[in-house]
């Protein structure tokens, strides 16, 4: 954690935030180095806060992930996501305002929970279980799916030449992406190249290796399923229902 930045120092408030950074390193499995409080007043509103941090690891040369064994007929696993994770808020803010809602509303479609604590839902961490998919499989490429989508993250650890074949229906699209997409206007091919769209996380292995991932994973309590394949023409072509 490198700092927490607010106009009013108030201690309760710093509390909850590096409460929550904490929890989410143990999740990771993963320690927590303490940072300074800058206190702005002028810079930041009454309940605004800046908050900046970051992960770094290490890992043996000779067990790096790099995508050098990823070949065509891998196939994708992905993990369910839990959300919209952390990433395309700047249209999620905008969809919201158009559409006349407030971040209060109960929204019927979820149990009538309020549509901030819907968007706010926490960003899955997978740090645990993909370690253990790594120890126990031959895992030739890891893709975190954050700003991008599908478009923008997966190809990122294949090769030139190759591309990827995703089947739409092979995991649950969540229901907080229907609305987003149905709220604002968004084309439906489009929305996979803004949101992970139910996917938080791919892993590319050979197809004898899938089985025991998803097993794994599911020891874990991740939803997972084999969602599509890498193929030797250039390109994302997801297959839509």
């Amino acid at each position: 954690l490198d700092y927490v930045a607010v106009g009013h120092n108030v201690p309760e408030k710093i509390e909850a935030i590096v409460a929550g950074v904490a929890e989410g390193c143990r999740q990771a499995g993963c320690a927590l180095v303490g940072g300074e409080t800058a206190e702005m007043p002028g810079m930041y509103e009454g309940g605004e806060y800046d908050i900046a941090g970051y992960t770094t690891g290490v890992v043996e040369k000779s067990k790096l992930i790099d995508g050098s064994k990823v070949k065509a007929g891998d196939v994708l696993v992905g993990i369910a996501s839990t959300g919209v994770h952390s990433n395309g808020f700047s249209l999620v803010r905008k969809i919201v305002a158009d559409s006349g809602h407030d971040y209060m509303d109960e929204i019927p479609e979820f149990g009538s929970r309020r549509l901030g604590d819907v968007l706010l839902t926490p960003t899955r961490i997978y740090v645990k279980q993909v370690l253990d998919v790594i120890r126990n499989c031959d895992v030739h490429g890891v893709a975190h799916i954050t700003g991008g989508g599908f478009d923008e993250n997966i190809p990122r650890v294949l090769h030139d030449g190759q591309g990827l074949e995703i089947h739409e229906g092979t995991w649950e699209i969540l229901p907080v992406f229907k609305m987003l997409e149905k709220w604002g206007g968004v084309p439906h091919r489009e929305m996979f190249n803004i949101f992970n769209m139910g996917i938080g996380m791919v892993v590319v292995l050979d197809e004898s290796e899938a089985a025991k991932a998803i097993d794994i994973l599911a020891s874990h309590g991740e939803k997972a399923s084999v969602i599509g394949k890498v193929t030797d023409v250039p390109g994302v072509n997801i297959v839509l229902k």
